[in-house]
């Protein structure tokens, strides 16, 4: 009976800590899967900076040609990076500060709602200042955005089709 008692108290033990070794393996494994996602290429602030520069460059010739669709497509896109920016960005004080762009989104989407050339105009206008606002705020005053003086693209057409 004693020898029974020790035989079946080491297979328990020995039962406990397999599982204990397993544990580890599978905690080496989790610890090796986040260094390997914290090491993952993740898109750098310009990257979406140059990416808001395109669309905001294509906002502008949709509007100024009242292809209303393609300015709508384009702001959606805009706020698409911005939303990739807090995603990817979280810890960067321009990140943080890119609540000063919404209520200027919120006005140009009423302008492109309403069809308005001349809302459009003056709240791109709005936009592109509330964008250099930011850049001050956040020590990049150097980087000047303006309304384009020519389309960022020479292979796309802004101007609405006929539809025949």
């Amino acid at each position: 009976m004693k020898y029974a008692f020790l035989i079946l108290l080491t297979i328990v033990l020995f039962s406990c800590n397999q599982k204990t070794d397993q544990v580890q393996v599978l905690q080496n494994r989790i610890d090796s899967l986040k260094h390997e996602i914290e090491e993952a290429y993740k898109p750098g602030f310009g990257d979406f900076m140059s990416s808001l520069q395109v669309h905001h460059g294509k906002l502008w010739f949709a509007g100024q040609n009242q292809n209303w669709e393609l300015a709508d497509f384009e702001i959606h896109e805009i706020e698409e990076a911005i939303e990739d920016i807090r995603k990817y960005q979280k810890d960067r004080k321009e990140s943080q500060m890119m609540t000063m762009i919404e209520p200027s989104l919120e006005r140009i989407e009423v302008a492109i709602d309403q069809k308005d050339p001349v809302l459009f105009k003056k709240e791109y206008i709005e936009l592109t200042n509330t964008c250099n606002s930011c850049h001050r705020s956040t020590d990049h005053g150097f980087i000047v955005v303006k309304s384009p003086d020519g389309p960022p693209f020479s292979n796309q057409e802004f101007q609405l089709l006929d539809k025949d």
